[in-house]
């Protein structure tokens, strides 16, 4: 037996003794050093598809690009519990109380006083906005989630002007509020009282114009120019032809919408119907949308969670 023992440990040593053959070639740490392949590394085409912007930005990248500013924005809304919103729109040109008294500070010729003059006299359109936001979003549910979902959240175009007003009022209330921003030439920087994690930012109209849209319970529309009569007419129109549910639309201001909009040549000329002038209504002060919005039935704190 010790000499089974003593042979087999002599083979297990002997075993260890022998040390692998080890393999030559690239692989071999002493090989000689192999070609430099940093111009593959760093090539365009190595880079994750991801990762390559140049790749994401062509043109025929164009219906990916579109699913990604939807998808993102649609994704952090859900995750922030926004079921519903009010839209409010209106021109980016409205000065705050305190950019029209250092616009009237400021002016030294007449014709700049006269300038200081007229949009001093704009300021109410920011204020009523203002009070708007603020009074919508202590009473239509975006300070009362369910199920954590809030519902009637003020949503605007994230720039200056009357939409900074009515994301101001909801901030000033403690309720979270929208910016969707857009890429211009002149590029528009978001207004400072967005929710920071609410602010988004898109490259093409039509995806925010959706997200404007999709998840609106009532659009609230104070004077404005270009901008706000495309978007009071996209959501006009998507009611008038069945393709958008109906919801309660306020102009403020009867006058100035009244002179800038005839509705009734419209009318007479046989463009429209008169009963497309139920569409909307008008209210001169802010106590008197919310009261437009409820007359019009607008829905909260109720309905299904979106799919």
């Amino acid at each position: 037996m010790d000499d089974i023992r003593t042979n087999h440990s002599n083979e297990i040593e002997g075993e260890r003794e022998v040390e692998p053959a080890r393999p030559t070639g690239p692989l071999d740490s002493g090989a000689p050093p192999t070609a430099d392949n940093s111009e593959q590394i760093h090539s365009h085409s190595y880079l994750l598809a991801v990762e390559d912007e140049g790749f994401l930005k062509r043109e025929e990248m164009r219906a990916l690009r579109f699913q990604l500013e939807y998808a993102k924005a649609d994704l952090l809304l859900r995750d922030w519990g926004i079921r519903s919103t009010i839209i409010v729109f209106g021109s980016a040109r409205t000065p705050s109380p305190e950019q029209a008294q250092a616009l009237a500070d400021s002016a030294a010729t007449p014709e700049e006083v006269a300038y200081a003059k007229k949009r001093a006299a704009q300021t109410r359109y920011y204020e009523a906005a203002r009070e708007f936001g603020h009074i919508a979003s202590r009473r239509g549910g975006a300070l009362a989630p369910q199920h954590r979902w809030r519902d009637n959240v003020i949503a605007t175009g994230g720039g200056p002007g009357a939409m900074e007003a009515a994301n101001r009022g909801a901030t000033e209330a403690g309720a979270p509020s929208i910016g969707f921003n857009i890429t211009l030439p002149m590029e528009q920087e978001p207004n400072p009282y967005t929710t920071p994690e609410l602010t988004f930012r898109f490259h093409y109209f039509a995806i925010r114009k959706m997200h404007l849209a999709v998840r609106a319970n009532a659009l609230v529309v104070f004077p404005g120019g270009f901008g706000t009569l495309d978007e009071l007419f996209e959501i006009l129109t998507l009611q008038q032809t069945g393709k958008g549910d109906r919801k309660p639309v306020v102009l403020f201001d009867r006058a100035y919408w009244e002179r800038v909009v005839n509705f009734e040549a419209l009318v007479e000329e046989g463009m429209i119907n008169r009963s497309d002038l139920d569409l909307f209504d008008f209210a001169e002060d802010a106590e008197g949308v919310w009261s437009c919005l409820l007359e019009r039935g607008i829905l909260h704190g109720a309905g299904e969670e979106r799919r």
